[in-house]
């Protein structure tokens, strides 16, 4: 079943085209990568999904409804959650309050302090600290689990493994793996190119607003791969590649 549809979606960046006449599917379950380098357009799509952005054309489906003029906090409450770039934590509250705080939209689900705690054990000693004097890994478990306290049915991560140790990394995405199996679509956004392939179900590569490579990630070749992330001899759109 489709869970996210967006239709030929535009949008611009300032006065830069950051996406032209995207569409994409996700279905329930899934994790899907979108990988690309800077400036494909990544980063700009997470916003027109949660609704910091609205698309010049084009339109944005959630459950088959039309969400294109919903706000951020109408887009939460309907079950899809961010979890941004750079974390965004309030610092000088304690990491029990920063996850307390993604529960104010009361949505029903599995996800409580019990559940966070179990997976992220590592936060669970260190919940009365303020966020500020955590390490990035521990501040990027409680960033998603703020997210998981509003019981989402899509999550959508935004560069989970930037500037964090491998070690780290893998425990993230370990994580991730367990998210899904409660039910939860993903959709990550990666520069990461072998964590994000390795746990998706379907990849996409953007280069310049376009999707140019897409696939199940075990059929996309390395020289696939380069070609699409770097813009080298592919067409507008280009399936599994040899």
């Amino acid at each position: 079943m489709t869970h996210l549809r967006l239709d030929r979606v535009t949008a611009y960046y300032g006065h830069l085209q950051a996406l032209q006449e995207l569409s994409l599917e996700v279905d329930q379950g899934e994790i899907l990568a979108v990988i690309g380098a800077n400036g494909a357009g990544k980063s700009t799509l997470l916003s027109l999904i949660s609704g910091e952005q609205a698309p010049r054309e084009g339109r944005v489906f959630f459950d088959d409804i039309d969400i294109t003029s919903l706000a951020p906090h109408q887009r939460v409450r309907k079950g899809i959650a961010l979890v941004p770039e750079g974390r965004h934590l309030f610092g000088t509250l304690s990491v029990e309050d920063n996850l307390r705080s993604g529960a104010s939209t009361r949505r029903r689900g599995t996800w409580d302090l019990d559940a966070v705690y179990e997976l992220f054990p590592f936060i669970a000693a260190r919940r009365k600290h303020r966020a500020a004097v955590l390490s990035g890994g521990e501040q990027q478990a409680v960033a998603i689990g703020r997210a998981l306290m509003s019981n989402p049915s899509l999550l959508l991560l935004d560069e989970v493994s930037l500037g964090l140790a491998p070690v780290i990394i893998r425990d993230l995405y370990a994580a991730l793996q367990r998210i899904t199996a409660e039910g939860t679509t993903l959709l990550v956004v990666e520069q990461n190119i072998t964590e994000a392939l390795a746990a998706a179900n379907y990849a996409i590569c953007l280069l310049e607003g376009r999707v140019v490579l897409e696939g199940k990630p075990d059929t996309l070749s390395q020289r696939a791969i380069s070609q699409a992330y770097f813009g080298h001899d592919l067409g507008p759109s280009s399936k599994a590649a040899s």
